[in-house]
């Protein structure tokens, strides 16, 4: 399919949303303590965005049961929020949520601790926030897919590190997913190249064991590691420009 640039008007509205999601996202953070129902913090970022008068993106999302997905330590993405999973010290949770401004969509997600975690917790966090900056350093107006994708494989394989290939990520804009699709691994010059004010939501997924993963059978949402092993997720919606990026879901 033949992509589309953004119109300037759809950029503003995204630039808009994509700050509400980022105000949204922090307001989880600040509220996700050892104690608390990760259905708790689903409570506030519907509050949050029926405050501002925004639709979330992921509710109803076929069939999609809350406003944020919420994932925790083994959990890769799409975690639904339950009222018995309870936070605990040492975990390490993923939250990734989108909104409606306009008729546009955003899309935006991080990892982070609870509490006091693991050195290796934290450096697979950072590492995959890393990789998320080392792809889209080559992304511009004319790069392809794979240029992304290479660099946050060939910066992740240094590390003993699962790199998740069965989810990418995507397109964004008038509908949640768009072409292309964008895996975080690929190679120089191959894939679609991307042109001048699209928009996309680039995701690297990341594990300290495999990267293969398993739907959970009990809500056939939740995409968790074969292993057990903990997983890494970072997000942003971005613009691309002729020379670069801009970070549409960011304070």
């Amino acid at each position: 399919m033949a992509l589309q640039p953004k119109t300037p008007a759809q950029i503003q509205s995204m630039r808009t949303g994509g700050k509400l999601l980022a105000e949204g996202l922090a307001l989880v953070e600040s509220k996700a303590q050892p104690g608390v129902s990760t259905a708790a913090l689903d409570a506030y970022i519907s509050e949050f965005f029926a405050s501002k008068k925004v639709k979330p993106a992921f509710l109803g999302y076929y069939g999609f049961p809350a406003t944020i997905c919420i994932s925790v330590n083994d959990e890769v993405i799409h975690g639904i929020p339950k009222e018995e999973t309870i936070l605990q010290e040492g975990d390490i949770l993923d939250i990734d949520s989108g909104l409606i401004l306009d008729g546009m969509y955003l899309d935006a997600g991080y990892t982070f601790g609870v509490g006091k975690i693991s050195e290796e917790a934290r450096l697979l966090i950072e590492r995959t926030k890393k990789s998320f900056f080392k792809g889209i350093s080559v992304v511009k107006a004319g790069a392809t897919v794979g240029d992304y994708g290479y660099e946050v494989e060939k910066y992740l394989s240094q590390f003993d590190y699962g790199i998740i290939r069965d989810y990418a990520g995507h397109g964004i804009g008038e509908t949640l997913h768009e072409d292309p699709t964008i895996p975080n691994y690929g190679t120089p010059g191959k894939g679609m190249r991307f042109i001048e004010n699209m928009t996309a939501a680039f995701e690297p997924m990341v594990t300290l064991g495999t990267e293969d993963v398993f739907i959970d059978a009990d809500d056939d949402w939740t995409v968790l590691t074969d292993d057990g092993s903990l997983a890494a997720h970072y997000e942003h919606t971005v613009l691309i420009t002729k020379n670069g990026v801009e970070l549409l879901t960011q304070l």
